[in-house]
C-alpha cells in the first residue's frame, strides 16, 4: 500500500494538474515538466512561413493562466495577461519577465474568483493600451502611458442596450479605429449560471470610433479569438465551444457590419487567432498552434504540450510569441521569404 501511495504521489507531481472551472474550460497546468515544442510540416507552403527546424523556446513561466499577448514595438516588450491573478506582465529580451500592471481586469473591493483579470490586449490608434477586463466586465482604456502604467481606466464599453457584458475576451482594432471584441462567459463566476448574466446570448460587438456599441452577431455560442485579414474585408471569429469547435469567417461591409457567416475551419477547438500579412492563420488551442493558409488549408503545426491560449507577432512578423497554460514561449520563425 505504501508503494502504491508513493507511486501515485510521483504521478501527481509529474503529470498535469487539471482544474475544471465552472465555465467548463479546462486548465492544464504543468507542475514540473516544461512544455516541449515540435514543428510539424504538413504542406510545402509552410517553408515560406517557418523553418521546421526553428526552436520553440520557453522564455517565462510561473503565471496562473497566461493570455492576450501583445508586442509593443516602441518599447521592445511583450505584454501578457495573467487572467487568474489579475495582473499584466511584461517580457523583454534584456530583463525577462517582470510585473507590469496590477488590478488589470478587476478593480473592485469585493473578493471574487474565476477569471477576474484582463485577457485580450491591444493598442488603439494613439498607441494607448486597451484591455478586455473580465472582472469589471468591460473594454477599457488605460489612462497612463505605456512607460508608466497604472490601474486607472476609462470604460469604452460596459454594456449593450442596458445589458451588462459577461466578460470581454479578445479584441482587434480596425485601421479606422473601430474596436471589435468577443464576449463569452468565461470571466463570470459560475459562467452562464451566474445570476448577473444579463444577455441570453454570447455576442460579438463593435465599438465605433465615436463610441457607439453595435451587436454584430449573437449566433456563436462561445466567441473567443478574433482577427481581420489584412484587407479588413474578412473577419475570423473562433468558437471555443467543444460542441461547435469551428472558426467562422464573415464578410465585412463598408459600414463595418458582418454578413455571410460561414465555417472557415471545421471541428478544431480554437482559442486565439492571429493572421500574418500573407493571410496565413495561426490558431491556438489544445496541443499547440495550427497554421493555415488563407483558404483554410492546414500547412503545419507548432505542437506544444497542454493548452495554448493565444499568440502574437512582432511587427516584422519574424518572431511569434505563444501563451500556453502557465508558460510563455517564443519561436523565431526564420522565414525564407520576408513579408
Amino acid at each position: 500500500m505504501k508503494d502504491q501511495f508513493v507511486l501515485k504521489k510521483l504521478i501527481s507531481i509529474t503529470l498535469l494538474t487539471v482544474i475544471v472551472l465552472y465555465t467548463g474550460r479546462l486548465y492544464a497546468q504543468s507542475v514540473n515538466k516544461r512544455p516541449e515544442g515540435v514543428i510539424e510540416r504538413i504542406s510545402p507552403e509552410l517553408d515560406a512561413i517557418i523553418n521546421i527546424s526553428a526552436k520553440v523556446e520557453v522564455i517565462a513561466d510561473g503565471f496562473g493562466w497566461v493570455e492576450g499577448p501583445l508586442w509593443i514595438e516602441s518599447q521592445k516588450m511583450l505584454l501578457v495577461s495573467d487572467v487568474l491573478n489579475n495582473n499584466v506582465y511584461q517580457w523583454t529580451a534584456e530583463k525577462g519577465k517582470a510585473l507590469y500592471l496590477e488590478h488589470s481586469g478587476y478593480t473592485q473591493q469585493t473578493p471574487r474568483t474565476e477569471e477576474l483579470g484582463s485577457n485580450g490586449l491591444a493598442l488603439d490608434l494613439k498607441g494607448q493600451l486597451l484591455l478586455c477586463q473580465h472582472g469589471d466586465r468591460r473594454v477599457a482604456l488605460m489612462n497612463a502611458s505605456l512607460a508608466h502604467p497604472k490601474a486607472d481606466y476609462t470604460t469604452l464599453a460596459g454594456e449593450y442596450k442596458g445589458k451588462k457584458f459577461d466578460s470581454p475576451n479578445d479584441l482587434v482594432v480596425k485601421k479606422n479605429g473601430d474596436i471589435y471584441f468577443t464576449d463569452p462567459p468565461y470571466g463570470l463566476e459560475k459562467g452562464t449560471k451566474n445570476p448577473s448574466k444579463a444577455a441570453p446570448y454570447q455576442g460579438v460587438y463593435r465599438i465605433s470610433k465615436k463610441g457607439t456599441v453595435t451587436l454584430l452577431t449573437d449566433s456563436i455560442s462561445r466567441p473567443n479569438g478574433i482577427a481581420f485579414f489584412s484587407d479588413e474585408k474578412r473577419l475570423l471569429i473562433a468558437n471555443s465551444d467543444p460542441q461547435k469547435p469551428n472558426i467562422y469567417i464573415y464578410d465585412v461591409n463598408k459600414e463595418g457590419l458582418l454578413s455571410n457567416g460561414r465555417i472557415f475551419i471545421k471541428e478544431r477547438s480554437t482559442d486565439g487567432i492571429k493572421i500574418d500579412k500573407a493571410g496565413n492563420v495561426f490558431a491556438t488551442g489544445q496541443g499547440g498552434v495550427w497554421i493555415y493558409n488563407e483558404k483554410g488549408l492546414l500547412l503545419g503545426k507548432i505542437k506544444i504540450d497542454g493548452s495554448t491560449s493565444n499568440c502574437a507577432f512582432t511587427n516584422d512578423y519574424k518572431t511569434l510569441f505563444i501563451t500556453a497554460d502557465d508558460y510563455l514561449l517564443k519561436v523565431d520563425l526564420a522565414r525564407k521569404t520576408g513579408l
